[in-house]
């Protein structure tokens, strides 16, 4: 029972991860970044189809409208985790670098591919990382059945060590750190997922639009 469980929460994450790797390869191989532009939405559309076809095991993804109060409190802390990742970019606060992915083309900007890459990572990505990191590796940490773990009772080592783990997955490991333990304190606080999910979809969506307005490429 709870392999049947887990594997929907990992299977989407891992298809991610996979493309970040087959990306580099072929980028080291010597495959031009114009012609790797369309990975992106290819990662997207199978993540997608991965999540659309387990939705039936989601059961913390259930919809309950948040209250009011909740929802302002995931909304700005997504508005915080944002100006925190723009800014928290020292040398010393990076791992390795980021060549980042310029949508220019013959001069102009693919508007379709910084559509898909919004979209992507403001409404896909953050349901896919929240189920990994926090509802089932968090939970998992505390307990092997860990859909009938409580996010208020995991304890202080799960969400330590998931929200270290989550911030060396990226290239800027301390911004990471800190977005990871604010959706994690939004889940342990909330006990439920839509609020870490809302906050991480607000931090990913206003990235995005600051990265096309500023030409910082890098951050994506």
């Amino acid at each position: 029972m709870v392999e049947r469980d887990s594997w929907p929460r990992i299977l989407p994450f891992a298809a991610y991860i996979a493309f970040i790797f087959i990306a580099d390869m072929l980028a080291r191989a010597g495959v031009p970044a114009a012609q790797l532009r369309w990975l992106y939405a290819v990662k997207i559309a199978i993540v997608l189809a991965l999540l659309f076809f387990h939705r039936r095991r989601y059961t913390e993804l259930r919809w309950t409208p948040p209250g009011a109060r909740a929802l302002a409190v995931a909304s700005a802390s997504g508005v915080v985790v944002w100006l925190l990742w723009i800014n928290l970019n020292a040398g010393w606060m990076t791992i390795g670098s980021s060549a980042g992915f310029d949508f220019h083309s013959d001069g102009a900007i693919d508007w379709l591919l910084v559509a898909i890459r919004i979209a992507g990572a403001a409404l896909v990505v953050p349901v896919m990382e929240e189920l990994f990191w926090r509802s089932f590796l968090m939970r998992w940490l505390a307990a092997a059945d860990f859909l009938r773990v409580d996010p208020a009772r995991c304890g202080w080592r799960a969400p330590v060590v998931t929200t270290v783990l989550f911030g060396v997955e990226h290239n800027l490991w301390l911004a990471g750190i800190v977005a990871g333990a604010v959706y994690s304190m939004l889940y342990v606080r909330n006990r439920t997922l839509w609020p870490s999910v809302i906050a991480h979809g607000v931090t990913n969506g206003l990235l995005g639009v600051w990265v096309i307005s500023t030409n910082q490429w890098t951050y994506w």
